[in-house]
């Protein structure tokens, strides 16, 4: 199980890893081994609550796919072992992020000073352009 908060856990089943040829540090060995790691995710599919998935689709952004499978990919370090750690670990960044909900917004109204200064600006405006006009001749 991976513990995201003390109410949120995800059971280890539900994560997919997919291991690739990495571009980057390695030498030569990076042509032979496949350390870059992918971890999948359905989170349509997966144990979280109805907002958080939500939220999660949206913060996650082009990292889902077209059928609601987060991918996030790991190629930073040389071994499998770490590249995997790094992507758990972001994964569980991205799940807490999505836990908080976002305040909500409330509707204001321009204060009368606002609104009257507003309307000062466009007179004054207004005014500047009216002088740049060329005058009729008579």
């Amino acid at each position: 199980m991976i513990q995201i908060s003390p109410s949120i856990q995800i059971n280890e089943n539900e994560l997919r890893f997919d291991y690739v040829r990495a571009s980057g540090p390695g030498g030569q060995n990076v042509n032979k081994v496949a350390t870059a790691v992918q971890l999948r995710f359905d989170v349509s599919a997966s144990s979280l609550p109805e907002g958080i998935r939500s939220r999660l689709i949206h913060l996650a952004g082009k990292r889902i796919t077209s059928d609601g499978v987060l991918l996030i990919e790991a190629k930073q370090f040389r071994t499998q072992e770490q590249n995997r750690e790094d992507a758990i670990q972001r994964f569980v960044e991205l799940i807490r992020k999505a836990t908080v909900k976002p305040k909500p917004r409330r509707k204001t109204k321009p204060t009368k000073a606002s609104k009257e200064k507003r309307l000062q600006s466009k007179k004054q405006r207004g005014e500047i352009k009216k002088s740049r006009q060329s005058k009729p001749f008579e």
